[in-house]
């Protein structure tokens, strides 16, 4: 299966993960759920799309991957599990992917912004309350704006002040290094990489919960 390097990483956040049994929510079409697959995890991965979820199967099939698919609301739903940690892939604006899709400024609005952000506010609490205490939380999105990354993990602390922002190993990212901030985050821009034609704009963040 074919992803942008920069959406590879997010999985990498996550820690050596063979044998673990991992959430992915908002999981089509699937290309972090088979990363993980072939990692060695036990995945969840919940979508509420039906046909999604149904081209999803069949990109798992391709690779002789395998995954457990749930067609579901990640606002609203409870595993009947404890999973060792918890993939926050949010839908969002995909501004970080302007490089590959140049049309996205003229079909998205700022009502599109504040409803996503909203979607992605319900999804970190969904994920906070699914998750055990010392469980990795790996939230991302394809976007640009603060208002999806940073900011969003701002007020997720300021909400629950039991969450912690771990910082993200560098040997995780091994020839993505100079992507990692300060703060521990992780930010991808179409800059970087430039001599092997670049990738994607994505923000991620490694949360515990205390």
């Amino acid at each position: 299966w074919v992803q942008d390097v920069a959406a590879t990483l997010p999985v990498r956040l996550l820690g050596p993960v063979a044998g673990k049994h991992i959430i992915d929510l908002c999981a089509a079409p699937g290309g972090k759920t088979l990363e993980l697959a072939a990692l060695g995890a036990r995945v969840t991965a919940v979508d509420r799309s039906k046909p999604r979820l149904r081209r999803m199967q069949e990109t798992l099939d391709r690779p002789g991957l395998s995954a457990n698919l749930v067609q579901a609301d990640a606002t609203q739903w409870n595993p009947d599990f404890t999973p060792d940690a918890i993939l926050v892939d949010a839908p969002c604006s995909a501004t970080g992917t302007l490089r590959r899709h140049p049309d996205i400024p003229w079909i998205k609005s700022s009502a599109d912004l504040t409803q996503l952000r909203n979607l992605q506010t319900r999804l970190l609490d969904a994920a906070i309350t699914m998750a055990p205490s010392g469980a990795p939380i790996v939230y991302c999105t394809c976007s640009l704006e603060p208002e999806e990354g940073p900011d969003q993990i701002s007020a997720l602390r300021e909400r629950n002040p039991g969450v912690r922002l771990e910082a993200i190993d560098p040997t995780w990212l091994t020839g993505a290094e100079e992507c990692l901030n300060a703060d521990g985050t992780l930010r991808t821009l179409p800059t970087h990489l430039a001599g092997r034609g670049g990738m994607d704009g994505f923000f991620a963040a490694r949360l515990v919960k205390d």
